[in-house]
């Protein structure tokens, strides 16, 4: 996994943009965050270092039912066979040794932690892995205890031997960690690394070791090696056009600019991705948001969940029947409304001048003085909104998680335990409110990022690390920001009604029955959902003006994190784990 610097290229038209500043101080000040400050010995300060990552890496492809338990250590396992064949190492393996600790090993079987790894080390990668052919794979290995190592070098590999589960062992970093060694036939250690699943599918590591001790990661590097891997353990250390570190600093950066949140987020993305990328890959995220709702209300009534709690599927039938009205006065239906959004051919240049919509809001953001994203992402008139489906939003939550407890594709929203949150309340909106889906979906997605991007830096969105707050609470905050800002509200009431949502999450366990993300994960998106909507509504129904900041809220929801007992935080041994039988 190269640092983000090494493989990202700058968009350079949006390089050549300038932006006002409050004074001369405020731009050195701006320039110094974008680079990243520096200590005396040239490493970047924790304190100083922006919240900006890419939207794309916040918000990924993957699947069920974990994302930092499936998604993470697939992604380890593969990052780590990618370095034994770019080091000429994969040959030489005879048999490979996987440890998991602390938080993985504890809940990892009912997470599908081992599966995952089994199929990274096979070189798969969540966002195309073919979720349906993993069962038969994964009986493959255990029946014939071997596997192909990359895909193309097929090794011994028992896992009842070389899958560890270290389940009172956690290594000092994080709580959800694993370390692979392997070894050549003659049993000498070949190459070692541990990995770092830290929330939402994000992985961190140090440099792996060949015998020796000689760095494998980064040996033939240019001396770049140990700046690179202090970025690694930091937030994107990459150059971004307009900062921010904090809430505050988003909203100073918002007022000064006169953008909204999309729009710095857009901007900032140019950084990047050309404008027509970024169009793209927001309404591809959109678009797998959308299919793993389908696939859940469209899934046969009488499936179940897998695992020991036997948890039958209810999304179906709760579908089933609000298309027969049911549920009082709403639009008639007969199908399933598929709300996917076709990916334009033409630039995304072109479709602005076609769109008399957009430029009709405001002309002067037609200009060319003023960045790109104000005429892609026009600030929008207030609206006003009812709530006559709100049971829709409880159905659509559940259909996602439970389409990630079967191992289904979804997005990381933050996390795949939260993956039913954002999707319900961006659908909910599009199909009772939208007038223009497309930029809507960008809108809301660039905006819940942006969310995303401070409680990330600021506390974390790893359950194993603060509890489910990190998982769930996060989910809400981000989707009651993003439904405040296409409903036309401030930046101020956007701020105003993240905050809500998580002030309200403070604390939330992380306690899954049987290791499982079903019990009580699936509801607890129906409610934050539900709540997200809610903390919309009080926000737009004032002013901004609030007593506690989002600044406050993340500090409380980091210190809540580091107070609360570990067996509240993703190792099933409190909770509603041990409180409730399985029989």
């Amino acid at each position: 996994m190269v640092s983000v610097q090494r493989h990202r290229t700058q968009y350079s038209v949006a390089a050549c943009r300038f932006y006002t500043s409050s004074s001369p101080s405020s731009s050195s000040s701006a320039a110094e965050e974008a680079s990243g400050n520096t200590a005396s010995d040239g490493s970047a300060t924790e304190a100083d270092h922006h919240a900006v990552v890419s939207t794309f890496d916040l918000f990924s492809i993957g699947v069920g039912p974990s994302s930092s338990h499936t998604v993470g250590p697939m992604r380890a396992a593969k990052f780590f066979v990618d370095d034994l064949k770019k080091h000429n190492i994969l040959d030489q393996v005879d048999t490979i040794r996987v440890d998991m600790f602390g938080s993985l090993a504890l809940t990892g079987t009912g997470h599908g932690t081992p599966d995952a790894i089994l199929m990274g080390l096979e070189g798969e990668v969540p966002d195309l892995i073919e979720p349906s052919s993993t069962k038969s794979r994964i009986k493959d290995i255990y029946q014939n205890k071997s596997l192909r190592l990359n895909g193309s070098h097929r090794i011994e590999f028992d896992p009842e031997k070389h899958l560890i589960f270290n389940y009172f062992k956690s290594l000092p970093q994080h709580p959800n960690g694993m370390r692979f060694c392997v070894f050549d036939k003659a049993g000498n250690l070949k190459a070692t690394n541990e990995y770092f699943s830290i929330g939402g599918g994000f992985v961190v590591n140090d440099a792996t070791q060949l015998q020796h001790g000689d760095n494998v990661y980064y040996k033939h590097e240019d001396g770049e090696g140990s700046k690179a891997m202090a970025g690694r353990r930091k937030q994107d250390a990459a150059v971004v056009t307009l900062p921010f570190r904090n809430a505050d600093e988003l909203l100073d950066v918002c007022k000064r600019e006169k953008m909204t949140i999309a729009q710095v987020v857009f901007e900032n993305e140019l950084r990047w991705s050309t404008p027509e990328e970024i169009r793209a890959k927001l309404l591809r995220l959109w678009n797998t948001m959308d299919e793993s709702i389908r696939n859940g209300v469209m899934a046969a009534p009488n499936d179940h969940l897998p695992g020991a709690l036997k948890v039958p599927r209810r999304a179906p039938a709760l579908y089933s029947k609000l298309l027969k009205g049911l549920y009082g006065p709403l639009p008639d239906r007969t199908a399933y409304n598929d709300s996917r959004i076709p990916i334009p051919s033409t630039s995304l240049t072109e479709s602005l001048k076609d769109s008399k919509s957009l430029h009709e809001q405001d002309h002067a953001y037609s200009s060319a003085k003023f960045p790109l994203s104000l005429s892609v992402l026009p600030k929008r008139q207030r609206k006003r909104f009812f709530l006559p489906a709100l049971d829709y939003l409880s159905v659509y939550a559940i259909a996602v998680n439970e389409e990630n407890a079967c191992g289904g594709r979804v997005v990381t929203a933050p996390t795949n335990g939260a993956a039913g949150t954002i999707p319900s309340v961006l659908k909910y909106y599009l199909e009772f409110i939208s007038e223009h889906p497309e930029h809507d979906v960008m809108e809301f997605l660039l905006t819940t990022a942006a969310i995303g991007m401070l409680f990330k830096r600021g506390a974390s969105i790893s359950a194993a690390e603060v509890g489910c707050q990190g998982e769930v609470g996060v989910a809400c905050s981000m989707a009651a920001a993003g439904f405040t800002a296409v409903m036309g509200g401030t930046v101020d009431q956007v701020e105003n009604a993240a905050e809500i949502g998580m002030e309200h999450n403070l604390g939330l366990t992380c306690d899954p029955i049987s290791g499982l993300v079903q019990v009580p994960c699936i509801e607890r998106n129906a409610l934050a959902a539900v709540k997200a909507i809610a903390a919309a509504q009080l926000a737009l129904n004032g002013e901004g003006d609030h007593r506690v900041s989002l600044d406050q809220v993340i500090e409380t929801m980091r210190q809540t994190g580091a107070d609360m007992m570990s067996k509240y935080k993703e190792t099933s041994q409190g909770g509603l784990a041990v409180n409730v039988p399985l029989c």
